[in-house]
């Protein structure tokens, strides 16, 4: 099965334009090793799109192998030790949600509430951040952002390279920040309160909120 009949019908008919580009992207890694593994390339696919509510865009998944899961800053829970951008995320959903503390990291009960964890670039080489950008996944990735545009669906958008999807979201429907990363997120992403922005978004159109919890 190729990385296109990994994603839900919805998605599959919405990029039909883009299978092609996808055919060649995993073609051109077919003997590279690369993060999340084959099977989790288009994890986030696998909802429909009809039932997105949010998508949290990122920048490419986590090079470290076994850390990237398909999901953008989600991580197995059987990861231990948390990146440190998460556990920033982590801090700030919890204080804004007024949540304890998760014993792992992976925010995969978030996907089954209609959120979508969106990296930017959806593999990377093992141990080299960034390493895929220039492959073709950024066009692939801004036409999924200009189809979630056209429907009614927050994005929250951390840093620059994420808020380059920003003018496919009508103003209203968009939460930024900086990045949560260590070296950004004093700078504007804590106390950014982006899941319960998101959730008040989504309430003043008559949308049922989002419920941020991961137990």
């Amino acid at each position: 099965m190729n990385w296109f009949d990994h994603m839900h019908p919805e998605w599959q008919v919405a990029l039909q334009e883009r299978m092609i580009d996808v055919a060649k992207i995993e073609k051109s890694l077919a003997n590279s090793e690369y993060q999340p593994t084959s099977s989790e390339v288009m994890r986030v696919f696998r909802s429909p799109l009809s039932a997105i509510k949010v998508a949290i865009f990122g920048q490419d998944p986590y090079p470290t192998p076994g850390h990237a899961m398909g999901l953008a800053f989600s991580v197995p829970n059987n990861i231990v030790i948390l990146p440190p951008t998460l556990r920033n995320i982590l801090k700030e959903w919890s204080q804004d949600c007024s949540l304890p503390m998760p014993n792992n990291g992976d925010l995969g009960l978030w996907e089954r509430q209609g959120v979508a964890l969106i990296n930017r670039v959806l593999t990377v080489p093992n141990g080299q951040s960034n390493g895929h950008k220039e492959i073709g996944w950024v066009g692939f990735t801004d036409a999924v952002a200009r189809i979630l545009g056209t429907r009614r669906v927050v994005a929250i958008m951390w840093g620059k390279q994420a808020q380059e999807v920003s003018h496919h979201f009508d103003e209203g429907w968009k939460v930024e920040s900086a990045h949560p990363s260590p070296l950004s997120a004093y700078r504007g992403f804590f106390q950014s309160r982006p899941f319960t922005r998101a959730n008040e978004i989504l309430i003043s159109h008559g949308i049922e909120g989002v419920d941020w919890r991961l137990t």
